[in-house]
C-alpha cells in the first residue's frame, strides 16, 4: 500500500510592496546617494577639480549621516525593542544605531587620512593599472595623477558597513558583507610605495574573502533548510521549537549546527579571529596606510556587530550549541596572537597582530551572551577604534628619511622621543591603551567585556585574556623603551609635519583614548542601552512587518 502523499501549504504570495520608513534608512540612503554621485564626479568632471570636489562631498555625507543617525536615535519608539523595515530585512534599533553612529565617525577621521596631500603626494598609487616600475607609471607620477576614485569606494564600504549590524535576515546581510568587502579589495591594492606588496595584498584579500563569503553562503543554506526561512526572527523561533516546518520532530540539528559553523567561518574571518586571521598582517602591511587604518577600525565595528546580532538573535536560543566553539576560537585568538605579535618586527604587522588579540578579548562577550557583555563588547569596539587610527595616523608620519617611505621596521623607531616627542607621547598614549593601562580607554574596554564573562561563569576564560594581556603588555612597552630610551642609529627617524587632516586624526584619536578612559560613564550610560533595560531585546528588533 502507498503511503499517504503529505501536502504542504501553497506558499503566501505578497502583491503589495511594503511601505519603507525612509526616515529611519536616511543615514544610509545619504551615504549611498554621495558614493553614487563621487562615481558620476568621476565620469564627467575635469581630473584637475575632482579631489576638492569628492572629499567634500564624501565629509559632507559622513557628517550629515552622523547628524542623521543621532537625530534617528530620538525618533526610535519608545518602550520597544526597535523597528523591523521592509519585512524585517533591516533591523533600526538603539544597538544598530549605535554600532552606525561609530562607523561613521570613525569613518569620517579615515577621511581625513584618506585626503591627505603632501607637495601634492598622497598615499595612494599615481596609476594603479600601471605595471609596478614601468614608464607608464614614471609618466603618471611625473604628471601628479591622482586616485580620486578612491573617495566613493570609501562610501560605498562605509555603506556596506552601516548595512552590517543592522541587517534583519541572511541574504541582506551576505549582500551588505561584499557591498563592504568589494571597494576594500581594490582600495587594499592602491598603496603608492611598495605597489608589488600592496597588489599582493589586495589578492590575498580577494581570494581569502571570496573562501569566507563562499562559506557563508553555505551556512545561509543549511541555516534555510533547518528553519524554511532566512529570516532573524523566523530562524530563532524554529531553534526554539526545535526545528523548522520540514523538521517537526526535531530531526533537523545537524543542519542547524553545520549552518553555525560554517556561518561563524564567515563572520569570523571579517573579525580576524584565529585560525581566520592569516590575512590580517599581509594585508594590513601591505595596504596603503590609511586604508589599514579604515578596516582596523570600521570594519572590526561593523563585523562584530553583525557577528553579535546573529549569535544574539536567529542563534541565540541554541547558546549552549556554539558556546564551546567560541570559547575555543577566543582562547586560540588570544593565546596565539599574543605570542606570534612577540616576535614582529615589522610595526604594522604588530598592529595586525595586536587587533586579532583584541578580537580574541570581545569575543569573550560575545560568550558571556547577556545584555552586560553586549554593552562591554559594543564600548570595547568604539573606544579601540578611536584608538588605533590615532596610531596608524601616527605611523604615516614616521619615515626613513626625507621624502623615503613609512619606517615600519621597529629598530627605525629608535629615538623618536628625542626627535619628536610630541608624537611619540601620542604613540605611547595609544600603547598603553592598547595594554590596558588604568586612565586609558582600553582598561575600561577590557574591564567591562571580562566583568561580563565572569558575571555569566567564563573565569577561565578571563583568567587566559588577563595572562594575554600580560604579553601584549611587553611588547607594548618594548616599543615605547625603544622610542625614548634607545640610542638612534644614525641621526634616528625622519618625521614628516603633520597635515591639518592627519594632525586632526591624531588629535582626536588622544582625546577620546584620555576621556574614554578618564570618564566613561556618558557613554556606558546613555549611549549603549543599559544592561537589564533593553538592552537585551533590542538585537531581537527583527519585527517582520512591513514598515
Amino acid at each position: 500500500m502507498m503511503a499517504p502523499v503529505q501536502l504542504m501549504a501553497a506558499p503566501v504570495i505578497t502583491e503589495n510592496p511594503p511601505e519603507i520608513d525612509y526616515w529611519l534608512l536616511s543615514p544610509m540612503l545619504v551615504v549611498f546617494g554621495a558614493a553614487v554621485a563621487g562615481v558620476l564626479i568621476e565620469a564627467f568632471v575635469p581630473a584637475a577639480r575632482r579631489r576638492p570636489l569628492q572629499l567634500g562631498l564624501a565629509l559632507a555625507a559622513v557628517g550629515a549621516a552622523f547628524v542623521l543617525t543621532i537625530l534617528v536615535t530620538g525618533s526610535l519608539p519608545s518602550g520597544e525593542a526597535g523597528v523591523g523595515i521592509a519585512f524585517g530585512s533591516i533591523a533600526v534599533d538603539r544597538v544598530a544605531v549605535f554600532l552606525q553612529g561609530t562607523v561613521l565617525v570613525l569613518g569620517f577621521i579615515s577621511l581625513l587620512l584618506i585626503a591627505e596631500n603632501r607637495r601634492g603626494e598622497s598615499a595612494f598609487a599615481a596609476q594603479a593599472a600601471a605595471v609596478p616600475g614601468s614608464e607608464e607609471e614614471r609618466e603618471h607620477v611625473m604628471a601628479g595623477s591622482q586616485h580620486t576614485e578612491v573617495y566613493p569606494l570609501v562610501l560605498f564600504a562605509l555603506l556596506g558597513m552601516q548595512l552590517f549590524p543592522a541587517a534583519g535576515d541572511f541574504l541582506t546581510m551576505f549582500v551588505a558583507l561584499e557591498v563592504m568587502s568589494l571597494p576594500l579589495y581594490l582600495l587594499c591594492g592602491l598603496a603608492r610605495r611598495r605597489r608589488l606588496f600592496s597588489q599582493e595584498a589586495a589578492v590575498k584579500y580577494f581570494l581569502l574573502g571570496a573562501f569566507s563569503s563562499a562559506f557563508f553562503l553555505f551556512g545561509i543554506a543549511m541555516v534555510y533548510g533547518y528553519a524554511g526561512s532566512v529570516n532573524f526572527a523566523e530562524v530563532a523561533s524554529a531553534v526554539e521549537q526545535g526545528g523548522g516546518p520540514l523538521f517537526p520532530d526535531g530531526g533537523g540539528r545537524p543542519l542547524l549546527l553545520l549552518g553555525i559553523g560554517l556561518v561563524a567561518v564567515g563572520l569570523l574571518f571579517k573579525v580576524g579571529a584565529v585560525p581566520f586571521h592569516n590575512w590580517k598582517p599581509d594585508v594590513y602591511q601591505g595596504a596603503p596606510t590609511p586604508i589599514t587604518a579604515l578596516m582596523a577600525s570600521c570594519t572590526l565595528v561593523a563585523a562584530f556587530g553583525a557577528l553579535l546580532r546573529v549569535f544574539y538573535v536567529p542563534f541565540g536560543p541554541s547558546s549552549a550549541d556554539w558556546a564551546p566553539m567560541l570559547w575555543v576560537v577566543a582562547v586560540l585568538t588570544m593565546v596565539l596572537a599574543a605570542v606570534i605579535a612577540v616576535t614582529q618586527r615589522d610595526i604594522k604587522r604588530l598592529f595586525a597582530y595586536s587587533s586579532v588579540v583584541h578580537a580574541g578579548f570581545v569575543l569573550t562577550a560575545v560568550v558571556a551572551a547577556s545584555p552586560e557583555g553586549l554593552a562591554g563588547a559594543m564600548f570595547y569596539l568604539a573606544a579601540y577604534g578611536f584608538t588605533t587610527i590615532g596610531a596608524f595616523a601616527v605611523v604615516t608620519l614616521v619615515r626613513t628619511h626625507e621624502n623615503g617611505p613609512e619606517a615600519n621596521e621597529l629598530s627605525q623607531w629608535a629615538g623618536l622621543g628625542r626627535t619628536s616627542p610630541m608624537l611619540a607621547g601620542a604613540l605611547a598614549l595609544f600603547l598603553l591603551a592598547f595594554a590596558g593601562i588604568p586612565l586609558t580607554s582600553g582598561f575600561i574596554g577590557k574591564f567591562a567585556v571580562f566583568e561580563a564573562a565572569m558575571a555569566a561563569g567564563a573565569t577561565p576564560l578571563v583568567v587566559v585574556g588577563v595572562l594575554s594581556s600580560a604579553v601584549t603588555a611587553f611588547f607594548y612597552v618594548r616599543i615605547i623603551v625603544l622610542m625614548f630610551f634607545a640610542e638612534p642609529a644614525g641621526g634616528g627617524p625622519t618625521v614628516v609635519r603633520a597635515g591639518a587632516f592627519t594632525g586632526s586624526a591624531i588629535a582626536i584619536g588622544v582625546a577620546a583614548t584620555f576621556l574614554l578612559g578618564v570618564f566613561p560613564s556618558p557613554v556606558l550610560d546613555n549611549l549603549v542601552p543599559q544592561p537589564g533595560q533593553e538592552q537585551g531585546e533590542s538585537l531581537l528588533a527583527t519585527d517582520g512587518g512591513a514598515r
